[in-house]
């Protein structure tokens, strides 16, 4: 309904509390309600709880950048550090609710913390994932002389005395460790000192920076093929362990380890049946190798995995340190095979190139055509009419490949 207003004569509503034309107070008892003024001011953090500071001047999608405190100076200025594994965030909000989520269950490690320290934080969580953590465990013991040391003193002098000169007690009898055990002593070094990097501990990892394979440590043995007792075991117990299929793809395929674990999704035809990869020699790069049809529902299953999580890469892990999947590395591989001889009671000596050997015997057993083993595995063919002038079909190849059962 309008009224007058008696100020200025004009109309307006009879709900309004002032006249919107010369502001005479229509309804003086009426006090307008202001909405309260939004506060920019940020909750300020708790003394320790960390830092979190904006990065301005400058056009970064993450401007405010997230600090641990993980002690304190002599004079009591606290010590910080970026929050791992991510410091920079898009909101004030985001940074802070990461410190929150820190400070619940603090992951960094201390600066003065020794090696005896580290492996204890470490070592449950990673022997919980070995079916027979005991052979590490007593590798463990010839590093003693290491056990004291602040872990980010820790060079690689101090790990390669470990493996040469470290010794432990056996029945009364000090004891060198054996060829194996220096194997392990540096594989145990790579995994802790990569425990103590994404945990804030080390900036590096030493022991990465030296191969425990070299000559000095390295023991040449041929490579043995899986026998059929084998082959059997591995396809009986496909579905109740761990990492065989990856084992059963490359006898299948023949792949080199690296190859096989670097195969990306995008280097999979599922439509067409193959896969497309390769590494080391010329013939050997960009082949692609039919998928046999015995081992295509493992690509298919590790596939779908694959795109569940996110990853770019067709084989895949379960983090130790975090609740994620991570690409498979050649240590892992070379692990997960290890545990895989030790529960079927295979032979020990297998080595990662082995299901590579095996491809080749049986597809020789089977007479697959000589000149496509060479193009499978990708070794170079030296006829020069088969190399330059003959164009194999991709389905003459999937026909060769069949023949093995």
């Amino acid at each position: 309904m309008l009224i007058q207003c008696p100020e200025c004569e004009l109309q307006v509503s009879d709900k309004t509390i002032t006249c919107p034309h010369c502001g005479y107070p229509l309804q003086p008892n009426i006090i307008k309600q202001r909405k309260p003024r939004q506060s920019n001011k940020r909750r300020r953090l708790p003394n320790g709880f960390g830092q979190i500071s904006e990065i301005k001047n400058r056009n970064l999608r993450k401007p405010f950048r997230a600090m641990v405190t993980v002690g304190k100076t002599e004079t009591g200025r606290p010590i910080c550090k970026p929050l791992k594994p991510d410091a920079y965030f898009e909101t004030y909000n985001d940074a802070y609710m990461a410190l929150v989520e820190y400070n619940k269950n603090p992951y960094d490690l201390d600066p003065g913390i020794t090696v005896k320290e580290v492996y204890e934080k470490w070592s449950p969580g990673y022997y919980a994932t070995l079916k027979s953590p005991n052979a590490m465990m007593r590798s463990w013991e010839f590093c003693s002389a290491v056990y004291d040391m602040r872990v980010k003193d820790l060079r690689v002098r101090h790990i390669k005395g470990c493996m040469e000169e470290g010794t432990r007690m056996v029945k009364g009898e000090l004891k060198s460790p054996t060829v194996v055990q220096k194997g392990n002593i540096k594989t145990l070094f790579n995994l802790l000192l990569d425990y103590a990097l994404e945990m804030g501990a080390v900036d590096k990892n030493y022991s990465r920076d030296f191969k425990g394979s070299g000559e000095e440590y390295k023991v040449e043995k041929d490579h043995i093929i899986f026998t059929t007792e084998e082959m059997n075991s591995l396809w009986k117990h496909v579905e109740d362990t761990d990492f065989v299929d990856v084992l059963l793809i490359q006898c299948y395929s023949g792949w080199r380890p690296k190859e096989l674990i670097s195969l990306e999704l995008k280097d999979v035809d599922l439509e067409k049946g193959t896969f497309t990869g390769g590494s080391k020699t010329e013939a050997g790069f960009d082949r692609t190798v039919p998928i046999h049809s015995l081992i295509r529902p493992f690509v298919e299953q590790r596939y779908k995995e694959a795109e569940a999580a996110g990853s770019m890469y067709l084989f895949n892990r379960k983090s130790k340190f975090k609740n994620a999947t991570v690409h498979l590395n050649y240590t892992q591989y070379r692990k997960e095979l290890i545990e895989i001889y030790d529960k079927l009671n295979l032979n020990p000596e297998h080595r990662p190139h082995d299901g590579r050997k095996t491809f080749v015997s049986l597809a020789k057993k089977y007479k697959v055509d000589e000149y496509a083993i060479k193009y499978l595995i990708g070794h170079a063919i030296a006829d020069i009419t088969e190399k330059v002038y003959t164009v194999r079909e991709p389905e003459w190849l999937r026909s060769e490949i069949e023949k093995i059962k």
